[in-house]
């Protein structure tokens, strides 16, 4: 290298350094964030300087009395509701598959011991599912809790007064006395209700069918105008139907079990509060009519 070009490097360098430094605005680096949807899959960037917390807007629907929510504990409600429908149909079908099995089989015994028992918890997991249950008319979801009060109030008289002071459990009392239909019936009616309330509201096809299944198996043994024969053959579809049923519920959406929710909360207003809020609602209608 000669003095020449040595020179001019070291002063391109001194020139360099000594140069004020430009203003180098950093590049932001991109992270990348999925977004899981239903139909795709997409790559969202943010920029590292954005805020990285983003609150979950819950879905606003807009119901007859006003906008509404789901919340955490309608969720749980729901779940709660479904539960006990899936109590209730493996209660019974335990307790009814003694009538299917062979009577020396040591599983048809182990269940015949504790016949009260899967009655008493099938009992106790529809009553769950009608105390949460979401029907607009008041009215009627009261008569169905009644119901069940009155046919669980029946099969406890009948077990403790007719069945064990003859060494009997209940659902062998039920079968071999046609008359104690009439106390356990309603509990019964109450589980037909819910069905019927299903299938009208959702258009479920097994629960349409145990609207007519549970009734004609009850009043053909209270009558006695139905064979055995008929009687395992309802009672088998009866059974199949009901854990069909309570599965299936599972697949719905939460939403479909509590309905129009400002319905509830109108229903609970004061009847003041109501004519208010219902006039204020003629208001808005009458506001949006005018051009």
């Amino acid at each position: 290298m000669n003095w020449g070009t040595a020179s001019a490097s070291i002063s391109l360098s001194l020139f360099i350094i000594s140069a004020p430094n430009p203003i180098i605005k950093a590049r932001p680096q991109l992270r990348c964030k999925p977004i899981i949807t239903k139909s795709n899959f997409d790559g969202k960037c943010r920029a590292l300087g954005e805020s990285q917390s983003q609150t979950t807007k819950p879905t606003v629907y807009q119901g007859v009395y006003g906008p509404w929510t789901i919340e955490d504990a309608d969720i749980r409600e729901v779940i709660l509701y479904r539960s006990g429908l899936v109590i209730a149909a493996a209660s019974f079908v335990l307790a009814s598959s003694t009538a299917l099995l062979p009577n020396d089989s040591v599983l048809s015994n182990l269940i015949g011991r504790n016949l009260d028992l899967f009655y008493a918890i099938g009992s106790c997991g529809l009553g769950l599912s009608l105390y949460l249950i979401h029907i607009y008319v008041t009215e009627i979801k009261r008569t169905l809790q009644a119901l069940w009060l009155l046919g669980a109030l029946g099969s406890l008289a009948t077990y403790s007064t007719l069945a064990q002071p003859a060494g009997m459990n209940l659902v062998q009392y039920v079968i071999e006395n046609q008359t104690a239909v009439w106390f356990v019936g309603p509990l019964f009616a109450a589980l037909t209700g819910l069905v019927f309330k299903e299938g009208l509201c959702y258009g479920k096809l097994e629960a349409g069918i145990l609207t007519f299944v549970i009734p004609s198996l009850l009043l053909g043994h209270l009558t006695g105008l139905m064979d055995d024969g008929v009687k395992i053959t309802l009672l088998s579809t009866w059974m199949a139907l009901f854990v069909l049923f309570a599965g299936r519920k599972f697949t719905q959406s939460i939403k479909d079990d509590i309905g129009d929710k400002s319905v509830f909360i109108f229903n609970d207003l004061r009847e003041e509060d109501k004519a208010n809020l219902i006039e204020k609602l003629e208001q808005q209608r009458q506001t949006m009519k005018e051009p």
